[in-house]
């Protein structure tokens, strides 16, 4: 056999050695490898605190004792970053570390932290850290325990400022009463100067008989983009002496489109033309003018203008010009889909906990403000996630954790309600439903802590690996040396007989 077959031969049975002692690790209670020295830090009720802009909230956290020891000058804190954007609390004082004084073995404590969250943070979801430290003591000897653990916060942006509007409903139909020369963004009007070509006016004072708009009217009350409604225009003839007659008006509204080949008018009438013809209207009288219009699908949230154009005569036919302007406010329905539910996992125990995700697309061309999902079943503990505000195209996340509460026979339903605001504060809400499982709890054998006291009283697991390990590397140092001394005797005989023969060579 030559040395590299000699190798070989050793390295199998080496390997075969390990192989043996890996095989009885692995029969070793489960215990020996189970019981881990720690300290837990866990958000009390495992909930997630949702903090507002500007506002001070409590967060009641649990510290556990996990160690099979008891802990002295046990603190409680958590890191604040090195920057802004890891903090989205106020810092209100240099360290927010508490001492708990001392922990049994098991035992809990609550530990109760305030802070208040900034005005410029956005609507996420922050990672806050909190650190734990203790001194463990043990045979004697004293030992410092330190963990980290890593929790969840939702933040809240700051609302934004609404313009308040006013506006008087009556059966149906809005009567927007601004006063005259004020238009508003909520829906008014304004009246334009006189253009007169004529000699004096009826009573021969040289006064100009001058119409005007008082109001409107729009049936129904609230325009909605891409839907037709009627619009009444009130009128009055300011002269006191002088009737005018003969009048045409002309309506042109704003071109709306950034694409010119898609351009056109806001508001086109619904049939016919925009131009309407009126008899007259008496000395100090007034009327009404009505047309049907068609408000552009596309069209923002906002009040859109409507030029209003005069021609009329008065009682000696000299011809009278004026313009008017009136704003009427467009709204758009909210439109938005959700994206397929991810839960994991789909089958939970009672007690446990499923995590749902989904993606919010607000579609249409409104915002929707202070968006909140609700988690409803009888299969579940009720669960809310506050959203926040969702710009016009964007994308917002729903992630909730949900409890099992009740066994179900097989996938059960659960309904999220997703409730929001326009800018009025009108709330709506939309359903959306998921399946989830949930069977009932399964005892445990042997909990964790018994199988690490079994390994610690019963079997000495660590000092048994010790010496297995330390009889492999005596046996290996062994067989090495004898390997090798066997192969200098044979290089030490091979030489001995080649110097015999060169001897016998040398007497021939």
């Amino acid at each position: 056999m030559n040395g590299k077959e000699r190798i070989r031969k050793w390295k199998k049975r080496m390997a075969g050695m390990l192989v043996a002692v890996l095989t009885a690790v692995s029969v070793l209670p489960a215990g020996a490898f189970a019981a881990v020295q720690d300290i837990t830090i866990t958000s009390k009720e495992k909930k997630v605190p949702t903090y507002q802009a500007g506002k001070s909230q409590k967060w009641t956290l649990t510290v556990t004792n996990r160690t099979s020891g008891d802990l002295e000058n046990v603190v409680l804190g958590p890191q604040l970053g090195d920057k802004n954007d890891d903090w989205p609390f106020k810092t209100e004082v240099q360290d927010y570390q508490q001492e708990l004084g001392a922990l049994k073995d098991g035992e809990s404590v609550d530990v109760t932290f305030e802070f208040t969250q900034r005005e410029d943070i956005k609507t996420e979801r922050y990672t806050i850290q909190f650190v734990a430290s203790a001194i463990s003591k043990k045979d004697g000897k004293e030992t410092l325990i330190e963990t980290s653990q890593k929790l969840y916060v939702y933040t809240t942006a700051k609302p934004e400022e609404k313009k308040e509007t006013t506006k008087t409903e009556e059966k149906g139909t809005q009567n927007v009463m601004s006063g005259e020369d004020a238009l508003v963004e909520a829906g008014g009007y304004s009246n334009g100067g006189v253009s007169y070509s004529g000699g004096g006016g009826a009573s021969g004072d040289g006064s100009v008989p001058r119409v005007i708009v008082t109001g409107f009217t729009t049936d129904p009350a609230e325009v909605k983009a891409g839907t037709n409604f009627k619009l009444t225009i009130h009128l009055k003839n300011t002269s006191k002496t002088t009737r005018v007659r003969n009048m045409l008006f002309d309506l042109m509204a704003p071109t709306e489109g950034a694409d010119e080949q898609t351009a056109s008018p806001a508001f086109l009438p619904a049939s016919g033309s925009s131009t309407i013809y009126l008899e007259g209207i008496p000395a100090n009288g007034t009327a009404d003018i009505s047309i049907q219009l068609n408000a552009k699908s596309d069209l923002l949230q906002k009040p859109y203008s409507i030029e209003l154009s005069m021609k009329y005569e008065d009682a000696y036919a000299a011809q009278i010009e004026s313009s008017s302007s009136i704003s009427i406010p467009v709204k758009q329905d909210a439109r938005f889909e959700f994206s397929n539910f991810e839960i994991s996992p789909e089958c939970i125990e009672v007690g446990e906990e499923a995590n749902v995700m989904c993606s919010l697309y607000n579609l249409g061309r409104i915002k929707l403000y202070n968006v909140k999902a609700v988690f409803e079943g009888s299969c579940i503990e009720k669960e809310e996630v506050f959203v926040g505000n969702v710009e016009s195209g964007s994308t917002a996340q729903i992630d909730a954790m949900l409890e099992g509460k009740n066994a179900t026979e097989g996938p059960a339903r659960v309904t999220m309600t997703l409730s929001y605001e326009d800018e009025s504060g009108n709330v709506s809400k939309s359903e959306q439903e998921l399946q989830l499982e949930v069977t009932e709890q399964m005892e445990e054998e042997m909990m964790p802590s018994d199988m690490g006291e079994e390994s610690q009283g019963g079997f000495p697991v660590v000092p048994v690996i010790v010496v297995l390990l330390i009889a492999i590397a005596i046996a290996a140092v062994v067989i090495w040396r004898k390997r090798k001394q066997k192969k200098q005797a044979q290089g030490e005989e091979e030489e001995l007989l080649n110097e015999l023969e060169r001897s016998s060579e040398d007497e021939r």
